[in-house]
């Protein structure tokens, strides 16, 4: 996948911000969330090529558009996360319904509608979901039957309902899945197709400012060819191939939502003065609400730009990672905006003030584009594999090349990241020999842990090797988060992957000792030090 020159990607994310400065105001955002009201105005103006073009990051060169990769749509996904989960949800659904056109569509498809996209500005919805089916794509009951004449299938009449779709009621091109003789398979349907309506748009919790409707199909016709790839039968194909990258941008969604909370509560934190000095200065307020969450996010940074990375070069089988990322993200942006409403104390409990409303935006990113829980079955089986594969291998190898950077880079949390990922080997053995994966939960619990000890790992191998720009942290600060997450990685999978097999039945006396948590306790030490370090540097870079 091609990827933009930093020159571009920096005016492209400048041109973003001079946009949100003069015309997304925090005032007018409260506006929009308050009436519940989709700012087509918004949308029309970021997709104006003459303006921002927004929409043409998503879509390759030969085909009108810039060509952005992974790591450059990560970036961009950032900041408009940070800006208003709301607006951004409605550029995200753009990018969601060129998907299947991205991955499965004939060259002529690829030309006609992302050419019109590019031109036109238009918006996009994706029709997967249904109200029965959810996240189960393989249980869908839209129909797609075909018409024929002469012998020969001329078109297709599309019949069914889809529901949480995002721009449902506002697109002006949708790609609908439905299920066809040759299997589930891929239409594009433009909004003025007889047959084709939408609900009224859903009064959502948050995300006020995005447009969520259902959609109603009642034979609906589309020529023969509007089928993507004009192949029937690819559907899931095409879905599945691209869960690493969409999964990829909503979680960069938590992240820039994350953030801004933090920053909120950051900058809060220096003006208000208890007990004669501001709470900035106060370790029960910094050690609880801000440096842990510091740490989730940046750990979160680290994985997605892993990812990006691996995308843009060519990788396409990263829906595990994806995954993986989108868990993380997600989880921790929630985290960090709640922590950010707990910082400010009855004002973040007001809608006066911005983090409540983005406490409410940045829920939706741990259900959208597939739910925490969903998450967590995919890692936890994708890992059980590979783990299976490799006879126990896997973790162990990848926490003898993390030891290895620890001696080199002593100060990047690497030990402490190996002492995870072998407590997580010894963890999963167990589990495989006394078979405690039957239970669900104890696979949706590894699902959990997995993915901490990686995004531990992931974080200690780059701080220093593949620093990020796309913070103003400087090196000691992040070397400083990424021991302090790794720290808590590996005190989590070894107490609760202790707590969960025994509490699932297993038979090993001496489990606790192959653990090594002597090791990961002593690992602790330095830990208020590193914490305070943090602090201080976080007030002095994001403080008033």
């Amino acid at each position: 996948m091609p990827r933009l020159d930093a020159e571009t990607r920096n005016m492209i994310l400048d041109t973003i911000r001079k946009y949100a400065e003069d015309k997304l105001t925090p005032e007018y955002l409260l506006e929009l969330d308050h009436k519940d009201e989709f700012p087509r105005q918004v949308l029309t103006e970021l997709y104006d090529s003459s303006q921002l073009g927004l929409h043409l990051i998503f879509i390759p060169e030969e085909y009108g558009g810039l060509g952005g990769g992974a790591y450059d749509i990560y970036r961009i996904t950032e900041l408009l996360g940070s800006i208003d989960l709301g607006i951004a949800t409605g550029v995200l659904a753009t990018c969601l319904g060129m998907d299947p056109i991205t991955v499965g569509a004939t060259p002529e498809q690829k030309a006609h509608w992302m050419g019109r996209v590019a031109e036109e500005g238009l918006l996009m919805a994706y029709g997967a979901t249904e109200p029965q089916a959810g996240s189960d794509l393989a249980a869908l009951t839209t129909k797609a039957v075909p018409v024929q004449e002469n012998g020969r299938v001329v078109g297709y009449k599309l019949t069914g309902r889809k529901q949480w779709i995002s721009n449902g009621g506002v697109a002006d091109l949708y790609t609908i899945l439905a299920v066809a003789p040759g299997g589930p398979s891929w239409f594009v349907v433009e909004k003025d197709a007889p047959g084709f309506s939408y609900g009224k748009p859903e009064d959502k919790h948050g995300i006020r400012a995005s447009n969520t409707a259902a959609l109603f199909l009642e034979d609906v016709y589309v020529p023969a060819d509007h089928l993507v790839g004009c192949v029937e039968g690819q559907g899931l194909a095409q879905a599945q191939a691209v869960f690493g990258y969409t999964r990829l941008m909503v979680g960069a969604f938590g992240l820039g939502a994350g953030w801004e909370a933090l920053r909120r509560a950051i900058r809060y934190s220096q003006d208000r003065v208890q007990a004669g000095a501001p709470l900035s200065q106060k370790q029960g307020y910094t050690h609880k609400l801000i440096v842990p969450n510091a740490a989730r996010l940046e750990a979160c940074r680290a994985y997605i730009e892993w990812v990006a990375e691996q995308l843009d070069d060519g990788e396409e089988d990263r829906a595990t990672e994806g995954a993986v990322a989108k868990y993380l993200a997600t989880e921790a942006g929630n985290r960090a905006a709640d922590d950010a409403i707990q910082a400010l104390g009855g004002y973040g409990y007001t809608r006066e003030y911005m983090v409540e409303k983005i406490k409410r935006d940045v829920r939706i990113t741990t259900i959208y584009e597939g739910t925490s829980e969903i998450m967590e079955w995919t890692i936890a089986r994708d890992r059980w594999q590979l783990h299976l594969k490799t006879r126990g291998a896997y973790y162990q190898d990848w926490a003898a090349r993390l030891e290895t950077v620890h001696q080199r880079e002593p100060n990047n949390g690497a030990g402490m990241a190996a002492l995870a990922l072998r407590a997580l080997a010894v963890i999963l053995e167990r589990c495989r020999l006394d078979k405690l994966t039957r239970q669900q939960h104890i696979l949706f619990r590894l699902g959990e842990l997995i993915a901490q000890s990686e995004a531990a790992a992931i974080f200690a191998e780059r701080v220093v090797q593949s620093p990020t720009e796309a913070i103003s942290l400087d090196l000691p600060t992040r070397q400083a988060l990424s021991r302090i997450y790794a720290r808590q990685a590996a005190l989590d999978v070894a107490t609760d992957g202790l707590r969960w097999t025994i509490g699932a039945g297993q038979t090993d006396p001496r489990l606790a000792d192959a653990l090594s948590l002597p090791a990961i306790y002593q690992a602790q030490s330095g830990l208020l030090a590193d914490m305070d370090y943090c602090a201080a540097q976080l007030n002095q870079t994001f403080g008033n």
